[in-house]
């Protein structure tokens, strides 16, 4: 009877080791980086405006996060340092993470935005496809705008409001500004490998038309890994989703990048469309008008599409 009692006593501590582990390995999963600092410094870029963009801006940063309701767990907002000196507005940026993803995991991706002068914010939102939590924290932040107390009290340019996703997270930028009062707010918006319509609608509980898009909307993807090609978004679908916007709208894919690459690695063009279209930077809408425009030329892009009204 003691043996038994040992056994099991031996037993239990296993059980309970293997149990802090199993709990140290999630959370380590759960939490470890998608993007880490200086993460640009590493990315290859095909043209001068790429290359100007994807680096620090001139200003320095700061980061706040509050505490929210589920699923949104947590508001994670960088914006320029000098905004709490100061009386401007500034620019802002929701940006809205893929399946499992949460804004903690890719900040130095905020960071990196915020250097340019734009307030971002991001959620810890695991399954943001419909859209809705987007629109909670649009709602949020509004809120601190108009709120004496806050930081942000009188800080965000609500005329100047951007929207970018990755993957599902890119889904969710459609249903955003085709499913809800609060498109109204967005002056453009940026989609990286969104989930096609067709995926979205047949494997996915956040369908969407992208025909009812009615700000300029910049899309990319890469073009490598089977994931990508034939189940996220195939080029033939991100063909009739672009065909299907009748407002400014942009399109090309990243030679050799898959799915995952292309939450960061078009980051040159992203904040240069969020110079140009949020803070009417005329040398960064040199990317992307006219017969000269770079993305045209650069020869680490393919598929390029360019329709400006």
């Amino acid at each position: 009877m003691k043996k038994l009692k040992k056994i099991m006593k031996i037993l239990i501590s296993i059980l309970a080791v293997l149990a802090v582990l199993l709990t140290a390995g999630y959370l380590y999963a759960d939490n470890s980086p998608y993007i880490r600092g200086k993460y640009y410094e590493n990315i290859q870029t095909g043209g001068e405006i790429e290359a100007y963009y994807l680096k620090m801006g001139e200003l320095e940063t700061k980061k706040v996060t509050e505490k929210a309701p589920d699923p949104i767990k947590k508001y994670t907002i960088y914006y320029p340092a000098e905004m709490e000196s100061n009386q401007e507005v500034y620019p802002m940026i929701l940006v809205v993470n893929g399946t499992g993803g949460k804004a903690t995991r890719y900040e130095p991706e905020f960071e990196l935005y915020a250097s340019w002068g734009f307030i971002v914010v991001g959620t810890q939102d695991k399954g943001t496809g419909t859209g809705q939590t987007t629109v909670d924290t649009l709602n949020h932040m509004l809120e601190e705008n108009d709120n004496p107390d806050s930081i942000f009290y009188h800080k965000i340019d609500e005329e100047n409001i951007g929207i970018t996703g990755f993957s599902q997270g890119g889904a969710a930028v459609f249903n955003v500004l085709t499913k809800y009062d609060e498109s109204e707010y967005f002056k453009t918006a940026v989609a990286l490998s969104p989930v096609s319509e067709s995926t979205a609608m047949q494997m996915t509980d956040y369908p969407y038309d992208s025909a009812a898009v009615n700000c300029p909307i910049l899309m990319f993807a890469g073009t490598e890994g089977e994931f990508e090609t034939e189940i996220v978004i195939p080029l033939e679908q991100m063909n009739q989703i672009y065909e299907k916007i009748s407002t400014t709208k942009i399109m090309a894919r990243k030679i050799g990048m898959t799915h995952d690459d292309m939450m960061y690695s078009a980051g040159g063009y992203v904040v240069a469309w969020f110079m140009w279209q949020l803070q009417d930077d005329e040398e960064a809408a040199k990317a992307f008008v006219g017969e000269d425009a770079e993305l045209w030329s650069n020869e680490l892009y393919q598929d390029v599409q360019i329709d400006i009204e």
